[in-house]
């Protein structure tokens, strides 16, 4: 039992090794299919920072009119 056990592990080991060996030929042979993930993570990234932004107004905004700063109104 512990031997088939063990050839099925190493059967699935070596598929594995296998998808990861095709995985890292794709990316290498055509890094292009990559762009569209990317670029969209980029879009969202600049969207985080505007929204960063806009709650980080909003708090002066608020810390002003409860005067708790001392930057001018």
């Amino acid at each position: 039992m512990n031997a088939e056990f063990g050839n099925l592990v190493l059967e699935q080991l070596r598929g594995i090794r296998r998808e990861i060996a095709d995985f890292r030929r794709e990316i290498r042979t055509d890094p292009g299919h990559l762009r569209p993930p990317v670029s969209s993570m980029e879009r969202h990234l600049a969207n985080l920072g505007g929204d960063v932004a806009l709650v980080h107004r909003r708090l002066d905004r608020i810390e002003r009119r409860l005067e708790l700063t001392d930057a001018p109104a």
